[in-house]
């Protein structure tokens, strides 16, 4: 069943194919900071579906990962990423982390949260 999600204002909506079935929390400063609860899909799972010009980016560091929030808002709303479940970015196999806070009509205190040492990691 797919999945709805959109920032405060509603100017940048998304959608995925299903709810997550874990979220993260990450503990990087930027992260934490952000306070978000992140689910992964592979790329073409994500559907952006308002206008690319919503959305704002940020880039840190190697530039590798798109940090990506609403342009009216300021919500962060998902993330463009290599996959890095093998300790390396894979540009091959791209991941879209999205904002689990923001998805419509899920409840999120029903998935468990798993913890990636970001602060210490990265």
């Amino acid at each position: 069943m797919t999945v709805k999600g959109s920032c405060h204002c509603g100017a940048t909506r998304f959608e995925v194919p299903a709810a997550p079935e874990t979220v993260t929390r990450c503990t990087c400063s930027f992260c934490s900071k952000r306070g978000a609860l992140w689910g992964y899909y592979p790329a073409a799972d994500f559907r952006l579906l308002t206008a690319r010009d919503r959305v704002s980016t940020y880039q840190w560091g190697s530039y590798t990962i798109h940090h990506h929030h609403c342009a009216i808002c300021g919500c962060g709303t998902y993330t463009e990423t290599p996959d890095f479940s093998t300790g390396r970015p894979d540009f091959s196999n791209p991941k879209v982390s999205i904002n689990a806070r923001l998805l419509d009509d899920f409840d999120l205190d029903a998935v468990p949260v798993q913890m990636i040492d970001g602060k210490n990691l990265w």
